[in-house]
């Protein structure tokens, strides 16, 4: 039983890390989140049926690829090149440092300064391409956090209180 309760708890960290990863680069959001959700599943205070964690899992890659490839594919296709992409990554990063505006702005600003620094003749250039790449951020980020709230979702809804009072009880 102890050890039903340490999974069951390190379920809820991982998906919470996990959510709190869809914003912030330095850790793998939505895969440690289904790793939460498959610590809840051998957990014996969750019944999470195995179809439904399989299926997570798989939506789970699918978006973690999404999430590499839109960034990229939108910036392109707004004539990006790929200094934009690395702008808009390090952005990112330094825009952690600077708080939630910057984690916010900060894929734009650094995808801007990028396509600058690749050619400073045409500003719209950059500064469309730079729209790209935000967007393309919010787009990884909104499926990531819509997955992570699912797989919470998920985690309350098997979660079962009998056992748990049981054991205390």
């Amino acid at each position: 039983m102890g050890f039903d309760i340490f999974l069951a708890i390190i379920a809820a960290i991982c998906l919470l890390l996990g959510t709190l990863g869809c914003i912030l680069p330095v850790l793998p959001g939505a895969v440690l989140a289904w790793v939460g959700l498959l610590a809840a599943y051998f957990s014996y205070y969750c019944t999470i049926p195995t179809s439904l964690l399989i299926a997570t899992g798989i939506t789970t890659a699918v978006i973690s690829v999404l999430d590499n490839i839109i960034p990229i594919y939108l910036t392109k296709k707004t004539g990006g090149s790929k200094a934009g992409t690395w702008g808009a990554t390090i952005g990112l990063i330094v825009g952690v440092f600077v708080g939630p505006w910057g984690i916010i702005l900060g894929p734009f600003v650094g995808a801007l300064v990028g396509e600058l620094i690749h050619d400073n003749r045409n500003t719209g250039r950059a500064l469309k391409s730079a729209g790209g790449a935000f967007l393309g951020f919010l787009l990884g980020t909104g499926l990531k956090l819509i997955l992570c709230g699912f797989l919470i979702w998920i985690y309350i809804e098997s979660f079962r209180l009998e056992p748990a009072f049981a054991f205390f009880g």
